[in-house]
């Protein structure tokens, strides 16, 4: 490993396994996607791949905006694939802008999340890896979002009813927990 954005990138994943250490493995497969030969930043790597996503939370930090994924039709956090650049947090920024039409959204802290997650097949893709890297993106005093192509809808919802609906997503309930935790101060900002 040569480039200095992987590097730093390897030492964000550990980073994240000390704050979190529920997420340790999850942290050690992400790493191992790091240094596989192929590039896991591209797509049409099919054995797996990174997507970078936002945990886009209001100027107050007590609501989430969520996606109704107009694909997978359900209820996520604004994302994408990286498309070949190495920066997932700027690809986690660049998403949610696309994704919200919100301006003067800003990166919050490291990574905030990781999940591996299985993309079912879909007409000539077949099935793959999602390897998403989270970070914390934070909305501005306007908070009029525009519903882009790729969803039904966007919501703001309070982050306490995403942890506490059992419908919702598993991450998502996972990513509000963590969020409600580290607002109460029990975790640190870069976690």
């Amino acid at each position: 490993m040569t480039h200095p954005e992987l590097a730093s990138l390897e030492s964000a994943f550990i980073a994240h396994a000390q704050v979190w250490p529920d997420e340790a493995a999850e942290s050690r497969l992400f790493i191992a996607l790091l240094r596989d030969g192929a590039d896991p930043f591209v797509r049409a790597r099919l054995e797996g791949h990174f997507t970078a996503s936002a945990w886009l939370v209001s100027a107050d930090g007590r609501r989430a905006l969520l996606t109704h994924h107009r694909k997978l039709d359900r209820w996520l956090q604004p994302g994408g694939h990286a498309d070949g650049d190495l920066d997932l947090a700027r690809v986690a920024l660049r998403e949610a802008t696309e994704e919200s039409g919100l301006s003067g959204l800003r990166l919050e802290g490291g990574i905030f999340d990781l999940d591996r997650h299985w993309i079912p097949e879909r007409k000539e893709v077949p099935g793959h890896w999602h390897h998403d890297v989270r970070y914390v993106v934070r909305a501005g005093v306007d908070e009029a979002f525009v519903v882009s192509e790729e969803s039904h809808a966007l919501a703001w919802l309070e982050v306490a009813a995403i942890a506490a609906e059992e419908t919702m997503d598993p991450s998502l309930r996972r990513m509000a927990r963590k969020w409600l935790a580290r607002r109460a101060g029990t975790v640190t900002a870069t976690g």
